[in-house]
């Protein structure tokens, strides 16, 4: 067969998207954080079903801020993580001082088991930081309702799932926070960029403040802002900072390139939906698992998985894939199993036994470019390539 030459993502800035930004750059007098900024983080709240959004200079900016807020308004404490997942979430865990706990994950949607969620709780759980990994749903009823109940956070990474839903609902409108992604090769890209979501007003006025610098002029409670500004007296109320913390802004440049995308965004996720499931269709269910939790997905990559523990047949996998000039990843999101990496390692013995499933798709998975101009032949063919090993 002749290589495919399918790289991870294809064309993700449109031309459209650059005409807006120069369009923009004609005009523009700011081009640091201002009015495009807000308006990105309205539309977006508004298509996502949220009340509120923050805008960040990347996914990872609003992982550290949100556990920064869990700290600042839930204490330091635990969170469970999953062990596949990115880097920054378990990253942001550690460096805001609480303590990651780790629980596998389902084979069905890639996301933490619900059972092994609650199995974790302790007295000192502050969130359950899930996340939805390539675009499947890892939400259930019994887990929102008990995480409720308990008063528990549930933090959700949609980094990957921009338009994926369950029970009708957008993910990353259900939990206390929410942050996406808009990388390169995400659903929708700013280049650089991030979100963090919430239906808290307080929640929002902090994750403003700790975005730039923790300044007080970020909030917008005027009446917070005053009662601050005359406790203070001696200070300048536009130089009063409340927080040791970032400056994480982002810029007009990537908010005119994310309104731009966030006009076609729910026809490129029907095609990427379209997409996996010509792949899991064609693949031999004998060799891959072809099952997965499909409804209300919105899928980042095509997933391959082998059912069994092969070796041999993941050898060949890899290969066929090289030879083929398929672009793709090991491990899924992340790499695999992050308690393998060497910042981990202090902690990985811990819980060893108790992650099966992460093994498996740390040692026998691969994520595919997923994009809406993919042509359907190249998934048909490869397909064809991958069940004949």
């Amino acid at each position: 067969m002749k290589p495919l030459n399918w790289p991870l993502m294809h064309n993700n800035i449109l031309p459209e998207d650059k005409q807006a930004l120069i369009k923009f750059l004609e005009s523009a007098d700011i081009l640091t954080q201002a009015s495009n900024v807000e308006a990105f983080e309205a539309e977006w709240s508004r298509w996502l079903g949220v009340k509120y959004s923050v805008f960040v200079n990347s996914g990872a900016s609003a992982n550290l801020l949100t556990m920064n807020i869990v700290a600042l308004m839930k204490g330091r404490g635990e969170v469970i993580v999953p062990p596949v997942t990115w880097v920054s979430d378990i990253a942001s865990v550690i460096q805001t001082g609480h303590k990651p706990i780790f629980v596998d994950i389902s084979r069905k949607h890639l996301g933490m088991r619900t059972d092994k969620i609650l199995q974790a709780i302790g007295p000192n759980t502050k969130a359950v930081f899930l996340t939805h990994l390539l675009g499947l749903n890892a939400l259930t009823t019994r887990l929102v309702e008990e995480l409720e109940r308990r008063k528990i956070w549930l933090i959700e990474d949609c980094c990957e799932a921009h338009g994926a839903t369950f029970k009708g609902r957008k993910l990353g409108s259900i939990g206390a926070i929410s942050n996406f992604s808009f990388y390169y090769a995400h659903h929708l890209s700013t280049v650089e960029g991030g979100m963090i979501c919430t239906n808290s007003e307080e929640v929002y006025n902090v994750a403003r403040m700790l975005r730039s610098h923790g300044l007080l002029r970020e909030s917008k409670s005027q009446i917070y802002k005053e009662q601050v500004a005359k406790e203070h007296p001696d200070l300048n109320s536009q130089f009063i900072f409340m927080y040791p913390a970032y400056n994480v802004r982002s810029t007009e440049l990537n908010a005119v390139i994310g309104r731009s995308q966030l006009l076609r965004l729910d026809e490129n996720n029907k095609r990427r939906r379209e997409n996996l499931a010509i792949f899991l269709g064609h693949l031999d269910p004998t060799k891959y698992q072809t099952k997965f939790r499909f409804k209300g997905c919105s899928p980042y990559a095509l997933i391959l998985v082998l059912k069994n523990q092969d070796k041999e047949l993941a050898d060949k996998a890899e290969r066929l894939l090289k030879d083929l000039k398929v672009e793709c990843r090991r491990g899924l999101s992340g790499g695999g199993n992050q308690l393998r990496q060497p910042f981990l390692a202090k902690r990985a013995a811990e819980f060893a036994s108790l992650l099966p499933n992460a093994e498996h798709i740390h040692s026998f998975s691969w994520y595919v470019g997923n994009y809406p101009t993919l042509e359907k032949e190249k998934i048909t063919d490869l397909c064809v390539a991958l069940n004949a090993l």
